[in-house]
């Protein structure tokens, strides 16, 4: 079945977005509160929020990215720049983000940034060591526990050969963005007196891999770009803190639609979303863990480019 019956779908439009600005309070204001009393909570609390308020945070941007909660685009890019992950311009994230929803090029690790695969030639320049790690990495335990770090020193390795290529306003966005860094820091360390590892392990790192759950199984290789897409159902908890993009074929379909729509138009279309990516569909994340937390979720190479 093609996707053409989801253009019809309708959902409610607002010039603001309350439930979204609602959110954007709460993460904000919980960073503050956290960061500003850290030392009257046990760390491992302090650790696990800071990481869910990081991986949050960054829903929120996606979220953005696609034109919420307002009508202007430069308040919304206004609340997302702020950041808080330390490592990643939003701008950057802004536009390799948008790049990815060019469906057609969905998982190929040459046009779409969000992919996992490597081509035949990268994976050769791998070495062992290279590609013993990147195996782990494709399984969740290795996504979840090195893979943060993966993530992290990939982007900035790739950043610093622009920079140095002279990307037209690279250099404008990184400066921009580590006045913001400065600014979160100075907060962190001098005003709050909380630790620069604390908040690099528990907040940044535990953040991204909460974030890196989230994208493990969204997207595989198929013939058809359409069942590239998967379904994560029954993720109550998790699907809050995703703001519900676990419900990812349904997100590509219809990118404009606000996070707190998407579980009712989901079920409102349950079987031909299904249909659609070709049965994609976990369970749960449990159901991802059951399946690949030992083993790898796909090849590494991709097929086209082996």
């Amino acid at each position: 079945m093609s996707a053409r019956p989801f253009y019809a779908i309708k959902v409610p439009q607002h010039s603001v977005e309350w439930p979204t600005i609602l959110l954007t309070i709460a993460i904000y204001g919980g960073f503050l509160a956290l960061t500003l009393w850290w030392q009257s909570l046990p760390l491992i609390l302090v650790a696990f929020a800071g990481g869910w308020l990081i991986a949050w945070q960054g829903s929120l941007q996606h979220e953005i990215i696609h034109g919420h909660p307002t009508g202007n685009q430069r308040i919304n890019n206004a609340i997302g720049s702020i950041p808080l992950s330390l490592w990643l311009p939003y701008d950057i994230y802004r536009q390799s983000h948008l790049d990815h929803h060019r469906d057609e090029h969905l998982t190929d690790p040459i046009e779409d940034p969000e992919s996992s695969y490597f081509t035949r030639a990268a994976w050769q320049r791998l070495g062992a060591a290279g590609r013993l790690l990147a195996h782990w990495n494709t399984t969740l335990l290795g996504r979840l526990t090195i893979g943060p770090a993966v993530m992290v020193l990939s982007f900035l390795g790739q950043e610093r050969r622009l920079l140095v290529a002279g990307e037209p306003g690279r250099a404008r966005i990184w400066a921009v963005h580590m006045i913001g860094v400065a600014g979160v820091l100075f907060w962190i360390i001098a005003i709050c007196g909380m630790p620069f590892w604390l908040y690099v392990s528990g907040f940044v790192y535990l953040g991204a891999a909460m974030t890196r759950l989230r994208s493990y199984a969204e997207h595989r290789y198929a013939e058809r770009h359409e069942e590239r897409t998967a379904i994560v159902e029954n993720s109550h908890v998790f699907g809050l803190l995703f703001l519900y993009n676990n419900l990812h074929v349904l997100h590509h379909l219809k990118p404009g639609i606000s996070w707190y729509h998407l579980p009712s138009v989901y079920r409102r279309n349950r079987e031909a979303l299904i249909a659609s990516n070709g049965g994609l569909l976990y369970n749960s994340y449990w159901d991802i863990a059951w399946r690949f937390f030992l083993k790898p979720h796909d090849t590494l190479t991709h097929p086209e480019h082996s």
